[in-house]
């Protein structure tokens, strides 16, 4: 799992209990494979590279034991810049829009489908 890759990198025990946990993978997965862009302070990037930013802003937060759930993965390291405070915004081949909404559907999608 990524979120276990990123914990066990930094020797952190995160606040993300094994349901979180799965979530949050998911949910880096469902950026990475993607074919969106992503808008972050008015440059785009690639799926790829808004995967690899999210997880350094997680493990950031997890360093600093500020993310207990999915939820609080997407409020506080997917909604918006921690430098700019400008909303990220993606786009999936169609017009803008704020990258934590896209996240919180995806994340409800994942809580339908789940076992």
């Amino acid at each position: 799992m990524v979120v276990a890759l990123v914990l066990a990198s930094t020797g952190v025990h995160a606040g993300l209990d094994a349901q979180g946990q799965r979530e949050v993978a998911a949910l880096l997965g469902f950026v990475g494979q993607s074919h969106c862009v992503f808008i972050r302070n008015g440059k785009s990037y690639s799926a790829a590279d808004a995967k690899q930013h999210l997880e350094l802003k997680l493990n950031y937060l997890l360093e600093r034991d500020k993310v207990n759930s999915a939820e609080e993965f997407i409020d506080r390291a997917g909604t918006q810049s921690s430098f700019s405070g400008r909303p990220y915004l993606v786009n999936c081949g169609g017009a803008d829009r704020p990258s934590a909404d896209w996240l919180k559907e995806e994340l409800q999608l994942l809580r339908k489908t789940q076992p």
